[in-house]
């Protein structure tokens, strides 16, 4: 692809990072390509950085640039070609009552409150379980795209957070968080569907999942969501197919 030669040449510059503890593969380092600078990375701008398979966590946008490893595999949905498993279904039926209401940025106690629990919850012992204030609303809420806060309410209780991206061909999926108390509820699916669904809406072509790891059982659920694509080898392509050679 031609799209990080034409950056380099007019506005953004590319830097790749000391090697850091990787977080999703135990024993293994990581590298990052980080684009720089970060006020220059519109929704067009980064829209395209996407489709090269790059990230953003706030205003820091980079993809993985490791030695030795290429686990990390940027995936999106075909949404037009989508159609939910049984599981989805039964997901999606179940919490029709939760009310979506769109949102731009905007902090909440309510909203850190929900998001501590459900790091302490799914996640004890990761990097994010004891994020402070300043540290939830850096990754979350500072940004310099299109994106929007999504609060899902179930008979006027808090149930999800979900932050995304609206780009130029579709829905980046940024970070969704929920209570983890609910007993037998399949809130992060209902999510992805309603992403997915919002794609529909509005005519777009992918919903971008972020990265899919085989190894990392905290992203299987990804490849649940066909047909789904893989940025493999620099071009997008069926990541089953990939799966089968």
């Amino acid at each position: 692809m031609s799209l990080l030669n034409d950056f380099s040449s007019s506005t953004l510059q590319f830097y790749t990072t000391a090697s850091y503890p990787c977080s999703y593969l135990p024993d293994k380092l990581a590298r990052s390509q980080v684009a720089t600078p970060s006020h220059l990375i519109d929704t067009y701008a980064y829209g395209e950085l996407v489709q090269t398979g790059f990230r953003r966590s706030g205003t820091f946008t980079y993809r993985p640039y490791c030695d030795h490893c290429k686990g990390c595999v940027p995936v999106r949905v075909v949404v037009n070609d989508f159609f939910p498993n049984h599981t989805q279904r039964r997901a999606w039926k179940r919490h029709q009552n939760l009310i979506a209401t769109k949102h731009e940025l905007y902090y909440h106690p309510d909203h850190y409150a929900l998001y501590s629990h459900y790091q302490m919850q799914r996640h004890c012992g990761g990097s994010m379980d004891h994020d402070s204030r300043e540290q939830y609303q850096n990754f979350l809420l500072q940004s310099n795209v299109n994106s929007k806060l999504v609060e899902f309410h179930e008979n006027g209780q808090l149930r999800i957070i979900s932050i995304i991206d609206e780009l130029p061909d579709g829905i980046s999926s940024v970070y969704t968080f929920f209570d983890p108390d609910s007993q037998g509820a399949s809130f992060g699916t209902h999510s992805i569907l309603w992403q997915i669904q919002q794609c529909r809406i509005r005519g777009l072509p992918y919903l971008y999942l972020g990265y899919w790891i085989k190894a990392s059982r905290k992203m299987e659920y990804k490849a649940n969501f066909k047909p789904i694509q893989g940025l493999i080898n620099r071009k997008w392509q069926s990541l089953e197919a990939n799966e089968t050679d």
